[in-house]
C-alpha cells in the first residue's frame, strides 16, 4: 500500500466533510460561536447526514468489491445483480405480512430477501456457460427488473405504490438524529471484509480451486453474501437506493491501485465516501437552498463513468 496515496485520500475526505457541514439553507459561519438553533441544525441534521454519507459510501463500494471478487466479474454490483431490488421487495413483504411493520421487521425482511435474491443470482451465474464480462451484468439487470416488476405489481394490488416508490429515491435530506444510527452496523462488517479479503479472492476462483487450497468454499461465500446483504439492506432502509456506487468505485480503484482485494480495500472505502460526498455537495449547490436527491446526481455522474468503463473495457479487451 502506498502510504501517501491513502493519506491524500483521507485528507480529501476530511476537507469535503468540513465543506459538507457548512452547506445548507441555514448558514453557519462560526462553529465555535453557534446559536442554539444553529447547534441543533449542526448536530441533529448535518453531522448525522455526514456520517451517513461516509458510511454508506464506504459500505456500498465494499459491497461491490466483494461481489466482483466472488463472481470474478468487474461489472457485478448490488445494483446490477438484483440485490437492491430484492431488499425493496423485502420491505414490501414486511408491509404486507406485518402491517405497519416496525424497523426491526423491515430490516429482517429486507436482509432476508436481499440474501435470497443475491444467492439466486450467484446460482444463476453457476449455470451460465457464456460468462462474458458484459453479458453477466445484463442478466443481473434483467433479473433485477423482474424483481422490481413483482414488487410494483403487489404494491399496486395493495395500494402501496407510493410507499414502495420512496425506497427508490436515494435521499439524505431525511437523515436526522435518531433515524440514522442503524448505519453504524456497517462499520464492523467493513472490518470483517478486511479479515476475509484473501478468502473472498480464493473463493472467486471457483469451488474446486478453493477446496484444493483447503478453503471452506460455502462458508466463505455465505459470509460474503451476508455482508453484502446486511449493508445493502441497511443503506436502503436509511437513505434508499444509490445506483452505480458499488460498480464504478472498485473499477476505478483497480485501474490505479491494482486488484489485490486486501490492499485496495482502504482505497475503495475512501473512494466511495469521497465520491458520494462530492455528489451530495453538487446536489446541494445546484439549486441552493434546495437540493437534488443523491440518486439523481450519482446516477448522472456514475452513469457517465460506467459508460467510460465499458468503452475502456472494449478498447483494452
Amino acid at each position: 500500500m502506498k502510504a501517501w496515496d491513502i493519506i491524500i485520500l483521507i485528507s480529501v475526505l476530511l476537507v469535503l466533510s468540513v465543506v459538507s457541514l457548512f452547506i445548507g439553507p441555514m448558514p453557519i459561519r462560526n462553529i465555535f460561536a453557534m446559536s442554539y438553533q444553529e447547534h441543533i441544525v449542526m448536530f441533529a441534521a448535518r453531522v448525522p447526514r455526514l456520517i451517513t454519507i461516509i458510511v454508506s459510501g464506504m459500505g456500498m463500494s465494499i459491497c461491490g468489491l466483494i461481489m466482483q471478487s466472488l463472481t470474478r466479474n468487474r461489472f457485478v454490483s448490488p445494483t446490477t445483480a438484483g440485490t437492491m431490488d430484492g431488499a425493496r421487495l423485502g420491505v414490501l413483504v414486511s408491509m404486507l405480512v406485518m402491517g405497519s411493520a416496525n424497523l426491526f421487521w423491515r430490516t429482517f425482511f429486507a436482509f432476508a430477501f436481499t440474501l435470497l435474491t443475491t444467492l439466486v443470482f450467484i446460482k444463476m451465474l453457476e449455470r451460465i456457460k457464456y460468462k462474458n464480462v458484459i453479458f453477466v451484468p445484463l442478466v443481473g439487470i434483467m433479473y433485477g427488473n423482474i424483481l422490481a416488476s413483482i414488487t410494483m405489481f403487489f404494491a399496486y394490488r395493495h395500494d402501496l405504490v407510493q410507499n414502495v416508490s420512496t425506497w427508490l429515491i436515494g435521499d439524505f435530506s431525511g437523515v436526522l438524529r435518531g433515524r440514522f444510527e442503524m448505519i453504524y452496523i456497517s462499520i464492523p462488517l467493513v472490518i470483517l471484509t478486511y479479515i476475509y479479503a484473501n478468502k473472498f479472492v480464493i473463493a472467486g476462483m471457483g469451488e474446486d480451486f478453493a477446496k484444493n487450497l483447503g478453503l471452506n468454499y460455502r462458508l466463505t461465500m455465505n459470509i460474503g453474501l451476508c455482508i453484502v446483504s446486511i449493508i445493502a439492506s441497511i443503506v436502503l432502509l436509511t437513505v434508499g437506493i444509490i445506483p452505480f456506487l458499488g460498480l464504478i468505485i472498485p473499477n476505478l480503484v483497480s485501474i490505479f491501485w491494482g486488484d489485490n482485494l486486501r490492499k485496495t480495500l482502504p482505497y475503495t472505502a475512501a473512494g466511495g465516501a469521497i465520491f458520494l460526498l462530492v455528489c451530495d455537495i453538487i446536489g446541494r449547490l445546484i439549486i441552493h437552498p434546495f437540493e437534488v436527491p443523491i440518486n439523481l446526481t450519482v446516477g448522472i455522474i456514475g452513469g457517465a463513468i460506467f459508460l467510460w468503463l465499458l468503452l475502456r473495457k472494449k478498447t483494452h479487451g
